[in-house]
């Protein structure tokens, strides 16, 4: 890349003047209607002036999102590109507020297909586009629909449905709220879905799929911020999953298994359901299920059926986002059971079998 460019802070109450004379009001009311920093936000700026874009992006990704690309648009996303080059980045993405398919194609991205609940939910920008950055490539050949969980509590369901979905087991069009409860309802361990729950509940919905589980604790998980009762009647339901399990032949490998090993069901073309802590990406301890299905140098590729959006993230950061194989390995170290970490996975094969 030949282009450069000038990293300017991030400052709302107090925007450079050359910036005001070329972003429209409307675009700096949207750029300080949240509290951006849990996500760095940072200006990036052409070398003569001419454009600018306000980027963002998870922590411990390997990714920018332009916001919005102001005043001369092919300079202010050259200056991205540069930027993001130089940071060893594995992809941009760009939201689509201001950005047309023109624009997005003439700098070499790729449209993001629209999430399946954007009708119903009327929550980020009419398009997103992509651009992958290692030599090469062009990220997932054939992305997964992207499904935005409709309660806190139903990421493990959506995350099976979806990989169902993207495997052609599952029509993207019963992807709806009902099939998401529904699915939940029969893997939760109230409110939480636990890995053998899941994979249990993903072996009765689908008989003909493949699938394991992966857990390295023997005992009930996820139920450290319980006691007494609250916590004994959810083991209790742990148990009868393990036996379900047992009686469905569903697989429980107590072995941890391994980031390299993700990559190579994801290289499969199976998909992975991993658990996380969303601390290192959002700044809160809280388990959360993701799906992995792609992979690229470095980093694997996952959907999060969650976004925050109380600090600007949209539906572009949380479909096809690259985290690195160090922070996926350090955010699917989850929970303190009986003062260890662990790490619980369920992997779904294609139609064909474990490939």
């Amino acid at each position: 890349m030949t282009s450069t460019y000038t990293v300017v802070p991030y400052e709302p109450a107090a925007w450079p003047d050359s910036l005001r004379r070329t972003a429209r009001p409307e675009v700096l009311e949207r750029w300080g209607a949240v509290d951006r920093s849990p996500h760095a936000p940072r200006l990036v700026v052409a070398p003569d002036g001419s454009g600018a874009a306000l980027l963002t992006a998870r922590p411990g990704t390997t990714y920018v999102k332009i916001v919005d690309a102001v005043g001369d648009v092919p300079a202010a996303v050259g200056a991205v590109l540069s930027y993001a080059y130089e940071q060893g980045l594995a992809q941009v993405k760009w939201e689509g507020w201001t950005a047309g398919p023109e624009d997005a194609a003439a700098s070499g991205f790729a449209p993001l297909r629209l999430p399946l609940t954007h009708g119903q939910q009327a929550e980020g920008p009419g398009a997103g586009y992509v651009r992958w950055l290692y030599a090469g490539g062009d990220g997932v050949a054939e992305p997964p629909p992207y499904y935005r969980q409709s309660t806190h509590f139903t990421c493990g369901s959506v995350t099976a449905l979806v990989a169902q979905a993207h495997a052609g087991v599952e029509a993207v069009e019963s992807l709806d709220r009902e099939a998401e409860l529904t699915l939940w309802r029969d893997a939760t361990n109230f409110p939480a879905c636990e890995p053998v729950g899941l994979g249990v509940a993903v072996r009765r919905r689908w008989p003909s799929s493949p699938v394991e589980v992966f857990l390295d604790a023997d005992g009930p998980v996820l139920l450290d911020h319980l006691s007494g009762d609250e916590r004994a009647w959810r083991a209790v339901l742990q148990r009868a999953s393990r036996a379900d399990a047992g009686r469905l032949g569903v697989p429980v490998d107590a072995r941890r298994l391994s980031v390299a090993e993700v990559r190579d069901a994801v290289g499969r073309r199976e998909h992975v359901l991993l658990l996380v802590s969303l601390a290192a990406m959002q700044g809160f301890d809280v388990p959360h299920w993701v799906l992995c299905h792609g992979a690229v140098p470095g980093a694997v590729v996952v959907d999060d059926p969650w976004f925050n959006t109380a600090a600007g993230e949209t539906w572009v950061d949380a479909h096809l986002l690259p985290v690195p194989d160090g922070s996926l390995d350090a955010m699917s170290l989850v929970g303190q059971e009986r003062g260890r970490d662990f790490r619980g996975a369920v992997r779904i094969g294609g139609r064909g079998g474990v490939r």
